[in-house]
């Protein structure tokens, strides 16, 4: 954890597509940019897309607390023109801070189930963390070992493999890429919803998760408050990885969104 925290233009990217206006995706927590890939391609042949690895994530740098705020300013140290912003989730958050801090880099946004408030506190990714610390990654040999290691704590194969995605084999050792130690112990923050009274005034596309409870109804006072020109879109057989369950609709959403 003792890493300098990141700076602007510190976080790594991945860019598709060489034409068209630009787009850039923000990861939920525990993700990669790469997660959004199969998106990204199918709007790569009309849009420059890029694919940002969060604060504590991927191949972006460790930071020494969590502070969506200045989550929010790495990513838009990121743009050099106004861009489409697509969170989801933590990103959906640093996204929409990133749009009332900077709106003037922010043509319009699309936050995937999230909503501008703070949760309740949850067990259920603190189980994930601490089964992914306790993890005795000197005896794992193979991906088959490290997945057979997890099993025990997190039994669902989908989400097992999604937090798998997150280790990588360095020489002779693994590791895990995100700052797990740091999540845990700031995972309220993580949680929590920076209060502000900036409004931005932008395009912006809300898609939730018909099976997920991350967006609701009594959100919606605080989603129009900071957002006026929201529409919300509720996605059938999908939970809170919308994009994961339903990539065809997400993207044709977004292509939608996009060209309006």
């Amino acid at each position: 954890m003792g890493q300098t925290r990141v700076t602007m233009r510190a976080l790594h990217t991945t860019r598709l597509g060489d034409r068209g206006s630009p787009v850039a995706f923000c990861h939920g927590l525990f993700g990669q940019g790469k997660n959004w890939t199969q998106i990204a391609k199918s709007l790569a042949d009309r849009h420059r897309v890029t694919l940002v690895d969060m604060p504590n994530h991927g191949r972006s740098p460790w930071t020494e607390q969590f502070d969506y705020a200045e989550m929010a300013d790495a990513v838009a140290g990121l743009i050099d023109e106004p861009v489409a912003l697509v969170g989801h989730s933590m990103g959906g958050k640093a996204a929409m801070l990133a749009a009332l801090r900077h709106p003037g880099r922010v043509e319009r946004l699309c936050v995937v189930d999230v909503a501008p408030v703070s949760y309740r506190g949850s067990d259920e990714f603190r189980g994930f963390i601490d089964a992914m610390l306790g993890m005795d990654l000197e005896s794992i040999e193979s991906r088959a070992d490290a997945d057979a290691a997890l099993a025990p704590a997190v039994p669902d194969p989908g989400v097992r493999g999604f937090l798998l995605q997150n280790l990588r084999r360095e020489g002779d050792a693994w590791r895990w890429l995100p700052n797990l130690e740091l999540l845990r112990s700031d995972l309220d923050e993580l949680r929590s919803w920076p209060e502000t009274d900036a409004v931005y005034e932008g395009p912006v596309l809300w898609i939730a998760g018909a099976d997920s409870d991350y967006v609701r109804d009594e959100h919606r006072e605080a989603m129009e408050a900071r957002f006026p020109r929201a529409r919300r879109v509720t996605v059938k057989g999908a939970g809170h990885w919308v994009h994961a369950a339903q990539p065809a609709v997400v993207a044709g959403l977004l292509d939608r969104f996009l060209e309006a």
